[in-house]
């Protein structure tokens, strides 16, 4: 370490702390802020760098997934892969191939992702209207089975008059609930709070491997 630049060991050690308090992973906006670096790639590279070195490892497909190389391997668990919720227009359910509750599928992740909590399942997202969120078409959200979140939290909302399911962000106003997507391209949805069902929260995402 006697060669490593003093910005890359202000990451490895921002990454340390971060990891000590807040029980999960940086992502590379969280370590720009936190190190005063101005742009995404420059941290992205000093991450490759501390990668190729032995430092840090990290896993491609999954959201917050840099871990310390001197941690012992976090514990695994499955969780059920519930079906498809749709990011774009709402998605219509329930049926056999969009929302099960018997699930046939699993996924596998840390325990330290799930951070003790229960009620964890994942759904397949359909759609691109989270992109800005870093949520695309094909990737996979994990959600905890909850009834309530606070404004601004990513939920599966079950809209109950017209049966269907869409993934947004939440904001109370007023007499009304606005469904917010996270793509500047496309409009919130309005919704009485009579006709609006809180089936989970978004607690990390799984990006689609690029074929």
């Amino acid at each position: 370490m006697a060669h490593t630049p003093k910005s890359r060991l202000r990451i490895l050690e921002f990454i340390r702390v971060f990891l000590q308090e807040k029980g999960y992973a940086p992502t590379v906006r969280d370590i720009a802020r936190g190190c005063g670096i101005s742009t995404s790639s420059v941290v992205q590279y000093h991450l490759n760098m501390l990668e190729k070195e032995g430092y840090i490892q990290r896993d491609p497909q999954v959201f917050r997934s840099i871990r310390l190389a001197d941690q012992e391997r976090p514990a695994t668990l499955r969780v059920p892969l519930l079906g498809t919720i749709a990011a774009g227009e709402p998605l219509q359910v329930p049926t056999p191939d969009t929302w099960a509750t018997v699930s046939e599928e699993t996924v596998q992740l840390t325990e330290e992702l799930a951070r003790g909590r229960d009620g964890i399942y994942a759904l397949r997202v359909k759609g691109t209207s989270m992109i800005d969120a870093l949520i695309d078409d094909g990737d996979t959200v994990l959600m905890q089975q909850i009834s309530n979140v606070d404004d601004g939290d990513m939920a599966a909302v079950w809209l109950r008059r017209e049966q269907e399911v869409t993934l947004k962000k939440v904001y109370r106003e007023g007499n009304r609930i606005r469904l917010q997507p996270a793509n500047r391209q496309m409009e919130p949805i309005y919704q009485d709070p009579d006709n609006v069902e809180i089936q989970g929260r978004v607690i990390g995402v799984i990006r689609r491997v690029s074929s």
